[in-house]
């Protein structure tokens, strides 16, 4: 994992765990979860490539896609069955592992899970396209502020000009990771296979996220052998962010159930 700065919040030490960020965060914003759950779990977490104080992302020819190489990043931090927690992106990592290894899994909490191949959505898909359609014309300042502006914790311009820069530098990352999150490339709702996780798994939204979220949620749960769902009033998207109270609250009563 050579670039990778990796993270680390002490616990208990027979209770392994493993956070998964979102698009263009990193993984400091589990550090307030972290605290909130008083060390029953013994965190750890990454800043994803292009991400925090990871190196950039750097495609190779013929090499893995984004998802798929935050996958296996995610994996290797994995040798015995532990609670895997997923925000956006990451939710869809974990669910991706929680799939391909449902043994490895103690618990799983998806915070909402941007896997919309789940349920497709003419808005969804129409933004995807109108994003692509601004990096193809050289305008990342632009897409990225689309971007923001619906899954953000802020509006784009009101952040801080870095990072807006770092922001339109990892716009491209989104469009990277369509053909997995809209077009299911990894076969994560593949007949069968989220029947396969016998974890208890929590979903969790915010009330004010993309209808879209609620709708993915619905189309999960049915397949779920063992799942709690729960929403967040006055929460949007970025809800570990903006409610760490009760997000923590959220990822303490599924660890209760494991």
């Amino acid at each position: 994992m050579t670039g990778i700065y990796k993270r680390h919040w002490a616990g208990a030490r027979d209770r392994p765990a493993l956070a998964l960020h979102c698009m263009m965060g990193n993984g400091a914003y589990w550090g307030p979860i972290a605290d909130r759950l008083e060390g029953r779990i013994d965190l750890a977490g990454f800043d994803m490539p292009g991400h925090g104080r990871s190196d950039p992302w750097e495609p190779q020819p013929q090499g893995p896609d984004f998802h798929t190489s935050v996958t296996r990043i995610a994996a290797s931090f994995i040798d015995r069955p532990l609670d895997l927690i997923g925000h956006s992106l990451g939710a869809t990592v974990a669910l991706r592992i929680a799939v391909a290894a449902p043994e490895a899994v103690r618990s799983l909490t998806l915070i909402e899970p941007v896997l919309f191949s789940a349920a497709p959505d003419a808005e969804q898909i129409a933004r995807d396209q109108t994003m692509a359609e601004m990096i193809a014309q050289g305008r990342d300042d632009d897409a990225a502020r689309a971007f923001i502006d619906i899954w953000g914790a802020a509006p784009f311009d009101s952040l801080p000009p870095a990072t807006r820069r770092a922001m339109a530098d990892q716009i491209k990352l989104v469009v990277d990771t369509d053909e997995t999150l809209t077009r299911d490339r990894a076969g994560i709702l593949d007949e069968g296979r989220l029947e396969t996780i016998d974890a208890p798994v929590m979903i969790i939204l915010g009330q004010d996220s993309p209808l879209v979220m609620h709708r993915i949620a619905d189309a999960l749960a049915p397949r779920l052998a063992d799942v709690g769902r729960a929403v967040v009033p006055s929460a949007g998207h970025m809800l570990p962010l903006t409610h760490a109270d009760q997000t923590a609250g959220l990822i303490a009563l599924n660890l209760d159930r494991a």
